[in-house]
């Protein structure tokens, strides 16, 4: 089974995630900030991690960054959901994020986007091409 990690720190909002990978066939690990998602993730490999960018003590892309300096999780696919930016937003266009989707979401697409970058699998970011497409939906 694909391990996710969901980084949220809206409660309500990372419950119904939770759900909704977790009826998708998916094992689920879930934080409410970015230091415990980095903490959780290093105890804990996950697959994929989908994280919200607004966040308190790591933000979503602190984490992403930590994420890739980390050498036993720099290749893991990091994705994006949030509804505090636009499409075309530059905070994310440096992120070495896999994608970026907007809230409100479509729970099919985004299960479905999610399933896309764990068969893609682990892999590199900086100063190479990543076999993963960045996405703004």
């Amino acid at each position: 089974m694909t391990t996710l990690l969901i980084v949220e720190d809206t409660e309500d909002l990372r419950r119904v995630l939770d759900r909704l990978f977790t009826r998708a066939g998916f094992t689920v690990h879930s934080a409410a900030d970015g230091q415990a998602a980095l903490d959780l993730a290093r105890r804990h490999p996950p697959d994929v991690v989908l994280t919200d960018l607004d966040m308190p003590r790591l933000d979503g892309l602190q984490l992403c960054k930590a994420i890739r300096a980390d050498p036993a999780l720099c290749d893991t696919p990091v994705a994006i959901l949030s509804g505090g930016i636009t499409p075309g937003d530059p905070r994310t266009a440096d992120s070495t994020a896999c994608g970026v989707w907007l809230k409100p979401f479509d729970s099919d697409d985004l299960v479905a986007a999610v399933r896309h970058l764990a068969d893609l699998g682990h892999h590199t970011h900086p100063g190479t091409p990543a076999p993963c497409t960045r996405h703004h939906g």
